[in-house]
């Protein structure tokens, strides 16, 4: 699997995400994780993490999660 993530072009983006849910708080990865679904419209993210029923991609949108709990 490869995933096309440069955090170069997408640091502004995981650094908003990050500053949006400081409160939670996020971590750096879990901003990544974030961005990456929003870049790959079809994911899902396989994570025990969870904070990503809160988190939002594009602000709005449902993280597609499958949590092994």
């Amino acid at each position: 699997m490869q995933i096309s993530f440069r955090l170069a072009t997408d640091l502004e983006p995981v650094l908003s995400l990050m500053k949006k849910y400081a409160d939670v708080p996020m971590s750096f990865a879990d901003a990544c994780l974030v961005r990456i679904s929003e870049t790959l419209g079809d994911s899902v993210l396989l994570t025990t993490d969870g904070d990503f029923r809160i988190y939002r991609r594009h602000s709005r949108h449902i993280i597609p999660c499958v949590t092994p709990y």
